[in-house]
């Protein structure tokens, strides 16, 4: 199976998680409930760690839980992990190999918090050291670059939000999902044709805020692991602190710009890169504003709510990042100097 065939196959893999792992959810978000935790304590690394970003805003507006994203040299090199109390600890990892990560469950459980780990490898060591396991359904995933495991751990993330929150509501919205992302696939050959334009593009900057904070360091991922630019990703309010003085005349700006609660930040800050810095940008929105100013722009559905854009709006970034390495001549498949398990310490 290749990359192209693992981002295609992402709406039946949500779907097949979401009927398959609710009842399991609602019971690890009731022991949640029993044990009062006041924060999440995240462990993760590369694709998942831009997943704990998403969680870090679910979790954080939707659950009233605040989240922080572990450092995980403190548990392995360093031996010298802070004291966590009444806290959730989640490991997020595709493998489920990583030692460092599996590191920070193990303290988190000798200091006596809940574990959690959210895998695509339900048998793997870091399932084995935590308390509960969200298995993410995902399949074997053969091609180096995640694309639906990543999905999958967002689509668990927002279960679980909805699971804490006890919301029909949610579940109903999570429900849609899979709808939005197979209408968002349809556009993979107008991104064909238009990544030509970006072919000789040898670095550019990613931009996104709130939820899609995660997709922007996604999207960024996606291009350094498969097409070699050099990518950089930023939250737009970051960018404009320094950052923004890299732009020039031509200078690429890709930016994510869902409907929603930032919506209109991300708008000002696109007015000024087109037209006071003349960036070139190409942008994910289903905001006509904000698709008004890209050279190049790609449509989610409408009518989607903000805090389950980031599961459909990596989707044009993902085939983005996928045309863009074929155009260039690389092997999608099997990106160079990377494995598909990286067990870091």
């Amino acid at each position: 199976m290749s990359l192209f065939d693992e981002i295609f196959e992402q709406p039946a893999r949500l779907s097949h998680l979401l009927d398959q792992q609710r009842s399991v959810i609602e019971k690890i978000a009731r022991e949640i409930r029993d044990r009062n935790v006041d924060f999440v304590f995240l462990a993760a690394r590369g694709t998942s760690d831009n997943a704990g970003r998403y969680a870090n805003y679910v979790w954080g507006a939707l659950n009233q839980l605040p989240l922080a994203l572990a450092t995980p040299s403190l548990f392995t090199y360093y031996n010298q992990p802070p004291v966590l109390k009444n806290a959730r600890v989640v490991g997020v990892s595709q493998s489920g190999q990583s030692p460092d990560i599996v590191s920070v469950l193990e303290a988190g459980k000798r200091q006596g918090n809940l574990t959690l780990a959210i895998t695509n490898s339900p048998d793997s060591p870091l399932a084995r050291a935590a308390d509960f396991v969200i298995d993410i359904m995902a399949g074997p995933e053969l091609a180096v670059a995640a694309t639906k495991t990543y999905t999958a751990e967002l689509m668990a993330i927002a279960m679980l939000s909805a699971a804490l929150a006890k919301s029909d509501l949610m579940w109903g919205q999570l429900g849609q999902v899979a709808g939005w992302m197979d209408e968002t696939l349809q556009q993979s050959r107008a991104i064909e044709q238009v990544v030509q334009r970006y072919r000789y593009m040898p670095q550019c900057v990613v931009l996104g805020r709130g939820y899609n904070y995660a997709t922007a360091f996604e999207w960024a991922l996606k291009l350094k692991e498969l097409t070699y630019t050099v990518a950089e990703p930023y939250s737009s309010a970051d960018f404009e602190q320094g950052p923004v003085a890299m732009i020039s005349d031509g200078f690429p700006v890709l930016a994510v710009a869902a409907n929603g609660s930032v919506l209109d930040s991300l708008v000002t800050s696109l007015e000024h890169l087109k037209k006071n810095l003349m960036a070139e940008l190409v942008v994910i929105s289903n905001n006509q504003a904000a698709r008004s100013l890209a050279q190049a722009a790609f449509t989610i559905p409408d009518g989607m709510p903000e805090w389950l854009s980031p599961l459909v709006s990596i989707v044009p970034a993902q085939l983005f990042a996928y045309h863009l390495t074929v155009a260039r001549g690389y092997d999608a498949n099997t990106p160079r100097t990377i494995r598909k398990v990286t067990e870091t310490r």
